[in-house]
């Protein structure tokens, strides 16, 4: 792979930030694609939406006019908490969004697998690709260390009007994928990534844990590799009414509050008439993980999608009295290619996932109603008519919780989004399914209480 386009310099923040055509807006602006706007949030958890420089192409590099961008857990957790973890902290103004597709109008000397016109979708996460580097040379490039992941800061994200990015990782999207579905081959790489290393065979009796965004993408790709018969669980019946909806056939658990693993994992054997080849836990709870390996069978395979705190504990002597083997994943790696053939084939519908859509300039309205937490509604873009929003509204009926702290969280992954009270220690991120009423929701873990209601989103360029 060439280099060209490649070096983390390129992409620094402060070519941005220190332009003088860098500055936050004061007012939602008019639409005028002559100007290149941007979502942004900041140390001090502002959001924004900003004007920056139109990028110009080099060597190596295309500029992409973005058209679809999906909302992400991890843009909402940067502007509301500023940090993941102790390495991707909020320093600066920071801009956001990594689930994008578009149009190539620029391209840079040495580009000749792109033109003018071309639609692409942008893989957000450029590794270095040095000969040097151990995981780019042997193709596990989600784990060089210099990667540049647009979004993660210091690096600015693709949710903006115009983005400058390494030919090499853009990939070019057939007639037949519309832009949306461009932009969602992100997470439906984050569940291929899964699917292939659990192992999944075809014929493998599979229980997908966690009905969520993550969790139906994995339940198409599931479907599509074979994966019979299926079951997938929730604590909302609304997203198991949606996923028999997106698959037909699959089994579906409602998990119980106050129900113990074991006595969860029961029911999970029950709906597939034996116990699980594969799991693919998609919530990384720590009580859906101990369901999950009660539900696997001896030899089987628990394989760990969903991100969750960072020390759990699992039921050791089960683990290894049964020769359960358990894995995990960190993003992907070589996924695009074949998320395109397949959605391009038909094999992996993405379209139902896309309810929502917002125009970039009421990104900020769109983020805002999401964390509004005392509020449960359906918006809506007339796409004819593509500055006219509509809003459908009902009542809610919330159930009283006990939150320890009463400022609010909002999570959103993929085109999803999450509104949750913060506990003392932790929090559930719950969301509902498409079309699903926001009812409020309760769950109870152990003596804490978290509280959640969410409703779909999807940001529209």
């Amino acid at each position: 792979m060439s280099a060209l386009g490649l070096s983390p310099a390129l992409y620094d923040p402060a070519i941005v930030l220190k332009s003088a055509e860098f500055k936050i807006l004061d007012a939602p602006p008019v639409r005028d694609e002559k100007k290149n706007i941007a979502v942004f949030t900041n140390p001090a958890h502002d959001l924004h939406i900003v004007e920056k420089p139109i990028p110009k192409a080099g060597p190596g590099q295309c500029v992409v006019h973005i058209r679809a961008t999906g909302i992400c857990g991890s843009d909402c957790h940067f502007w509301k908490h500023g940090r993941i973890g102790d390495s991707m902290v909020v320093r600066d103004e920071n801009g956001l969004g990594h689930e994008s597709a578009g149009i190539v109008i620029e391209v840079g000397e040495g580009v000749t697998e792109f033109k003018v016109g071309d639609r692409v979708a942008v893989e957000a996460g450029v590794p270095c690709s040095k000969p040097s580097c151990e995981f780019c040379r042997t193709g596990k490039y989600n784990g060089c260390p210099d990667v540049v992941f647009f979004s993660t800061p210091p690096y600015h994200g693709t949710l903006t009007r115009y983005h400058l990015h390494p030919a090499a990782w853009l990939h070019k999207l057939p007639e037949n994928i519309s832009f949306e579905e461009g932009a969602l081959l992100e997470p439906t790489a984050v569940a291929l990534a899964g699917i292939e290393r659990s192992g999944l065979r075809l014929g493998d009796a599979t229980f997908i844990a966690g009905a969520g965004p993550i969790g139906l993408v994995t339940l198409l790709a599931a479907r599509a590799a074979g994966a019979e018969p299926i079951a997938i669980s929730d604590l909302s019946p609304g997203r198991l009414e949606f996923a028999k909806k997106l698959v037909p056939g699959v089994k579906t658990v409602l998990v119980e509050r106050g129900l113990d693993a074991q006595a969860q994992a029961v029911k999970v054997e029950e709906a597939l008439g034996q116990k699980a080849a594969v799991v693919l836990e998609c919530t990384g709870v720590e009580s859906s993980i101990w369901t999950s390996i009660y539900a696997t069978k001896c030899g089987g395979m628990v394989f760990i999608i969903g991100v969750g705190k960072a020390i759990q504990n699992m039921p050791f002597m089960h683990l290894s009295a049964n020769e359960i083997d358990v894995r995990w994943q960190y993003r992907y790696a070589n996924q695009y290619p074949k998320a395109i053939r397949l959605v391009s084939a038909g094999l992996l519908n993405l379209k139902p996932l896309v309810t929502h859509r917002y125009p970039l300039e009421q990104g900020i309205e769109a983020f805002e109603t999401a964390n509004d937490i005392t509020r449960a509604h359906n918006t809506q873009l007339d796409m004819s008519q593509i500055d006219l929003a509509k809003a459908v509204g009902y009542e809610s009926k919330p159930t009283p919780v006990r939150p320890i702290a009463s400022s609010p969280h909002i999570r959103c992954d993929m085109i999803w989004v999450w509104q949750v009270a913060w506990t003392k220690r932790d929090m559930l991120l719950y969301a509902l399914g498409i079309g699903a009423k926001a009812d409020e929701l309760e769950y109870v873990y152990g003596e804490w209480v978290y509280s959640g209601r969410g409703y779909v989103a999807d940001l529209r360029i």
